[in-house]
C-alpha cells in the first residue's frame, strides 16, 4: 500500500495549513485514515460481490463509489488504490480541499477517482449524480439521521449505503430509520469491522436503497441538518 502512504503523508504535509485530519504524527494517520478505511473492505467487497450478481447489466462494468463529504479524500482515495476495478467518485463542499485531493490523487498515481466540488445537498438534486451510484460512503460526517437523506439520493435502487461508524451507534440508528424509510432505503444492518478507536470497535451500518427516493429529497442546503427527518 505504498500509494495510500504517499497519500496520507501528503494529507498530513497539506494538514498545517487545512483542516484535513485530526492525526498529528504518521503512525496515527496510518491507522486512522488507512487500516480504518482498509477495514470497511470485507463489507463493501460483499455488498459488490451481491450486486454484480443480481444487476442485468454488463458485470464487467466498474463498481461505481461516492465518498459522501470526502474532505481530505478520505476514506474513498484508500478504498480507491485497494480496489482498482473501482471507480470513485469524491464529493466535498469545500473548494479548497478538492484542489488538494485533485494535485495529491495526481501525484501518488491514483487513476480511478474524480472529484466533484459540491455540496451534497445540491449534488444529489442533480441529473448527473442523483441515483447513479452503487454505492455511497460516508465516514466521520454527522448522525445517522442528517446522512441518510445526503447519502440515499444518490443511490441507484438496489444500491448500498454505508456510513462508517464508532461503537454504541444503535441508538443513533434506531432514530435514523423513519428517514431511512422516507428515503426509502431498507433495514439497517450493524456489522463490526476489524477497526477500532479510544471507545471501541467500529462498525459499518449498511442500508439496501428499496426504491427511488421521493423527489422532494434532499432539500435544500442546511435543511438536513437543521430539521433532520
Amino acid at each position: 500500500m505504498l500509494q495510500a502512504r504517499q497519500y496520507v503523508r501528503l494529507v498530513l504535509e497539506q494538514n498545517t495549513t487545512m483542516n484535513l485530519t485530526g492525526a498529528t504524527n504518521e503512525d496515527e494517520a496510518f491507522q486512522m485514515h488507512i487500516e480504518d478505511s482498509l477495514a470497511l473492505l470485507p463489507v463493501l467487497d460483499a455488498i459488490t460481490k451481491r450486486q454484480t450478481a443480481s444487476r442485468q447489466e454488463d458485470a464487467t462494468l466498474l463498481c461505481s463509489i461516492l465518498d459522501v463529504g470526502s474532505g481530505g479524500g478520505l476514506p474513498g482515495v484508500i478504498l480507491a488504490i485497494a480496489r482498482p476495478d473501482w471507480q470513485v467518485t469524491l464529493l466535498d463542499s469545500l473548494r479548497k480541499r478538492c484542489i488538494f485531493v485533485e494535485k495529491a490523487i495526481k501525484e501518488v498515481g491514483v487513476q480511478n477517482t474524480n472529484v466533484v466540488w459540491a455540496r451534497a445537498e445540491e449534488a444529489g438534486q442533480s441529473q448527473q449524480h442523483r441515483e447513479v451510484y452503487d454505492i455511497a460512503v460516508a465516514r466521520a460526517v454527522a448522525k445517522m439521521r442528517v446522512l441518510a437523506e445526503l447519502c440515499l439520493p444518490f443511490v441507484k435502487p438496489g444500491g448500498h449505503w454505508l456510513a462508517a461508524k464508532g461503537p454504541d451507534c444503535e441508538a443513533e440508528v434506531v432514530a435514523a430509520e423513519n428517514a431511512i424509510r422516507v428515503l426509502q432505503g431498507g433495514p439497517p444492518s450493524i456489522t463490526p469491522v476489524n477497526a477500532f478507536g479510544s471507545s471501541g470497535q467500529h462498525v459499518a451500518v449498511v442500508v439496501q436503497k428499496v426504491a427511488a427516493t421521493p423527489a422532494q429529497y434532499p432539500r435544500h442546503p442546511g435543511k438536513p441538518n437543521k430539521r433532520p427527518l
